[in-house]
């Protein structure tokens, strides 16, 4: 089974290395990116294609959201989870309008892994804090 490429962006450096941290100790994920802000990784992304793009909701210039709606349109095949410290249901609910999974930051060190698993298969990931979205939307 070939490895699942993952092209990670963060506009901080802590949080970048947390996820990188999180995603190299799994044999059978890998890292091919790692981008500063949105506008980088739509392009890494077109050149890339990986399977699965890391995207913070908060990066500078193109937000994550937006750069999502960007990489969905030049490489439809990578699948969007988000990884954020964004709580409010309403950006939750717009990332999940256009990605597949949303975990939330203080959440990572323990879903992080499960999450990037369960897109990559083509199912959908929501952080166990969000369990009133869960249910509203069929997690």
């Amino acid at each position: 089974m070939s490895k699942v490429s993952i092209l990670v962006a963060d506009d901080i450096a802590f949080w970048r290395e947390f996820a990188c941290s999180v995603i190299g100790r799994e044999p059978s994920f890998e890292i091919i990116w790692v981008a500063v802000d949105g506008q980088q990784a739509v392009v890494m992304a077109e050149r890339l294609q990986p399977k699965i793009a890391l995207l913070d909701v908060g990066l500078p210039g193109l937000n994550g959201i937006d750069a999502a709606i960007g990489i969905r349109k030049l490489a439809p095949h990578t699948r969007i989870v988000f990884l954020s410290l964004q709580t409010d249901l309403d950006v939750v609910q717009a990332a999940l309008h256009v990605g597949s999974g949303y975990v939330a930051k203080t959440d990572a060190a323990t879903e992080l892994v499960p999450a990037i698993y369960s897109v990559a298969k083509g199912e959908r990931f929501l952080s166990h804090q969000f369990a009133d979205l869960r249910q509203e939307n069929n997690f």
